[in-house]
């Protein structure tokens, strides 16, 4: 049993040092674009020149393409479902995303717009916000508290709230709102699980309490 024991911790610990390395963030980053290009393409074959179906698939593409000179993270999960989750999450819009049909708009084109520049707008802030310390699985490589992540503790996510909410309204169907729903739940599920993870940290948990929301300043 002592044997057994010793050789499940060094796995587990040989594991959780290759997850960290930096030569590997960088080959996973940039193999993790290349759905996202085939995605766009799919989409403007389909749906023709559509900003809200664009900035849908420019929000991932920044999200992931930006991990390429990210920083090294201290501690990486090994949670198999962890990374599961975050893959789920991730790549739901490029894996589902094509069996979305045209539907029809339930809403103004107007606000459709406004919901998907505010999609772009807030990711990009978040981005900016984040530096370097961005990952798809939780992870901590520094704790960022200023920018967008003064007022919310997922504002990325917010950003992809805005970008589903704009697609169900544009191209509103059951299979749809099915598809962008449970993308957008992935995220909601995804922010409780980092969350697990990183108030571990002291630090993470003071920051818990400083910001209470997690997606809508003053709200949720």
């Amino acid at each position: 049993m002592i044997f057994v024991s010793l050789r499940h911790n060094w796995s587990l610990g040989w594991l959780t040092k290759a997850l960290s390395a930096t030569w590997l963030d960088r080959i996973v980053a940039a193999i993790a674009c290349v759905p996202f290009a085939y995605s766009l393409h799919h989409e403007m074959r389909n749906f023709g020149f559509n900003f809200a179906w664009i900035i849908a698939n420019a929000n991932f593409m920044l999200f992931v393409a930006t991990m390429i000179v990210r920083r090294s993270a201290t501690r990486v999960t090994p949670d198999p479902l962890f990374w599961l989750l975050a893959f789920a999450a991730t790549y739901w819009l490029f894996l589902f995303g094509r069996f979305a049909d045209v539907g029809v708009s339930v809403s103004p084109a107007w606000l459709i717009f406004c919901l998907s520049v505010a999609s772009f707008a807030v990711s990009v802030w978040a981005r900016i916000s984040l530096g370097r310390s961005i990952g798809l699985v939780p992870a901590q490589r520094g704790l960022v508290t200023t920018g967008a992540y003064r007022f919310m503790r997922h504002p990325i996510y917010t950003g992809i709230f805005f970008s589903y909410t704009a697609l169900a309204l544009q191209n509103c169907s059951l299979r749809n709102v099915a598809i962008f729903a449970s993308g957008a739940a992935l995220f909601v599920i995804k922010s409780f699980v980092e969350e697990g993870f990183l108030r571990q940290d002291a630090e993470y948990e003071r920051y818990m309490e400083r910001v209470p929301w997690r997606w809508f300043p003053y709200l949720v």
